[in-house]
């Protein structure tokens, strides 16, 4: 597995990205997955890495690209035409 953006992070990551492996192989493709346990671990992570990346200035350039991308990322969003 590859370590985080945020080395800080990595062992809740590694936490993470080991309980999503098991449950999309155990449970998700057999089609016996209820709901996301892993959710927890996730949101975990997520927590982690936005504070990482306010903590390094890199949350507001994300937001300025993503400002700056938005028509286009309107444009790539739309649903597909329907063949006929």
């Amino acid at each position: 597995m590859s370590a985080s953006l945020a080395p800080e992070c990595n062992e809740v990551k590694e936490r993470y990205d080991s309980c999503f492996l098991k449950w999309y192989s155990e449970k998700f493709i057999r089609g016996t997955a209820k709901t996301d346990e892993c959710e927890p671990l996730f949101k975990q992570y997520k927590e982690c890495l936005g504070k990482a990346l306010k903590e390094r200035g890199i949350d507001t350039m994300l937001e300025e690209a993503r400002a700056d991308n938005k028509e286009n990322d309107l444009e790539y969003m739309k649903p597909s035409p329907k063949a006929t």
